[in-house]
């Protein structure tokens, strides 16, 4: 289980808590490397670490001034369909209690269910999407749920209002084609120079694929793609966004490639700060 700086508390003594963590440790959507399954033991395995605590960077004490949870993971034994739908209950249990899911991936296909269980508390949703992939293919080698595919059959499926990419740079005609049809506003790695102020109308779902940082900052990912977000840039466009947080995923994390918990520690400390959002929005 996570820590967190001591925020993470026990469940059984904290039954009305207001973040909870969820992991789903499944990549089998996975179009090169396989991996990601291996994310949510990583970002807990930091989480614990003695050097970090649970002050955030704008002054959110996480042990005092929330309640926060870590409620294991999604069985993910089953086909994915199976794991889709465990995936979709389970978001669904935390939205029911009013609280905000913080989701440990994992490939980038889970985000889908997660949406899908978003649908039915939080319409209109606006998502901020970081990503060295637009991941709007409508299938990738015949698959329609491919971690290549999730956003396509997101706005498909109307789950989002709007749709902001932050850190793309791998884009095809194809992806430009549906970001038009959608009305998705790609911020590309090639056009930002200063921190981003990005604001939403409407409550805020953040996906946080870990591979829109730079390799250098997050070399435990599958797909390698240069010229992307340090981590400081990715933390102060959450950091600088107005609008209200309503739940975060953490996807893309391969441990398998990052021996030394970077990217890991990474994942942590960009969960920290958006939680830090999440308890005192702008």
């Amino acid at each position: 289980m996570s820590d967190f700086g001591g925020a993470v508390k026990p469940l059984s003594e904290n039954p009305d808590y207001k973040i909870a963590i969820l992991g789903v440790p499944f990549d089998e959507k996975s179009s090169y490397l396989r991996g990601a399954a291996g994310g949510p033991a990583a970002v807990r395995a930091v989480s614990t670490g003695k050097c970090y605590c649970g002050w955030t960077e704008l002054g959110v004490d996480l042990e005092a001034d929330t309640v926060m949870v870590d409620l294991g993971d999604v069985d993910t034994s089953g086909d994915p369909d199976k794991t889709f739908a465990l995936t979709e209950k389970a978001v669904e249990r935390i939205l029911a209690k009013g609280a905000v899911p913080i989701v440990l991936g994992g490939d980038h296909s889970i985000t889908y269910p997660v949406l899908k269980a978003f649908a039915r508390h939080h319409k209109p949703l606006d998502v901020l999407h970081f990503d060295a992939h637009p991941d709007l293919y409508d299938d990738l080698y015949g698959d329609r749920l491919s971690h290549a595919c999730p956003f396509a059959r997101i706005l498909d499926d109307g789950l989002a209002a709007g749709v902001v990419q932050v850190g793309v740079r791998a884009v095809t005609a194809a992806h430009r084609a549906r970001a038009l049809k959608y009305g998705v506003r790609m911020v590309e790695m090639k056009d930002i120079q200063d921190t981003l102020h990005l604001r939403f109308a409407h409550p805020v779902y953040v996906s946080f694929d870990m591979d829109a940082l730079d390799p250098a900052f997050a070399p435990g990912v599958s797909h390698h793609e240069p010229g992307g977000l340090s981590t400081r840039q990715a933390i102060q466009v959450i950091q600088a966004l107005k609008g209200r947080i309503v739940g975060l995923d953490i996807v893309e994390l391969n441990p398998s490639r990052d021996p030394a918990s970077i990217t890991a520690a990474a994942a942590f400390k960009i969960i920290k700060e958006t939680a830090g959002r999440i308890v005192r929005p702008s």
